[in-house]
């Protein structure tokens, strides 16, 4: 991986992430990403939730969650909603500096949408083995091509991002 990756958990770090979650000023976003990802969820869309965070103010920006269903668009993804929100509440294509909070592993797709949009940092929940493109699959910011690898947590409120993933899942199994 191009960009600068967590290191291993320390005293004051998530545990598992390498997020130093009792440095000064540090807040987790993780739940506002929850919070739209129960939303999709309610909308009977797979429930992954994102949030655009300007770290220097802790200010969201923006923030979805899937409505691939809803809007019979594909490329719906709850990173592709919330980065064409927070460009257009900027004026800007590009989002240097902000910061992705989002539930699952970015596809290969997001992950390219991340990267085009030239995001400062990414911190994800739960991993996709099936559908990841940032540390599984594709491993987009780790190709020579991609031009620009935000730093990169993961793990990050993993067990509640996966529960609520394997909750819905088997839901629609049920019915």
């Amino acid at each position: 991986m191009s960009g600068r990756r967590a290191g291993g958990p320390g005293p004051a770090t998530d545990t598992g992430t390498g997020v130093d979650s009792g440095a000064p000023g540090f807040v987790s976003h993780m739940p506002a990403a929850l919070e739209e990802a129960r939303a999709a969820a309610a909308r009977h869309e797979t429930p992954v939730g994102a949030v655009i965070v300007d770290p220097a103010t802790g200010a969201p920006v923006a923030r979805a969650g899937n409505r691939t269903r809803e809007r019979a668009d594909p490329t719906a993804h709850a990173e592709i909603l919330a980065i064409r929100e927070a460009c257009a509440a900027l004026g800007s294509e590009r989002l240097p500096g902000l910061d992705l909070w989002v539930t699952l592993e970015p596809c290969a797709m997001c992950a390219g949408a991340i990267a085009a949009a030239r995001i400062r940092r990414v911190y994800y929940g739960a991993g996709d083995p099936k559908s990841g493109g940032v540390d599984n699959g594709a491993r987009v910011f780790a190709h020579p091509q991609a031009h620009h690898a935000p730093e990169v947590y993961s793990g990050i409120a993993e067990a509640e991002c996966a529960a609520l993933l394997r909750a819905f899942f088997a839901a629609r199994r049920r019915a």
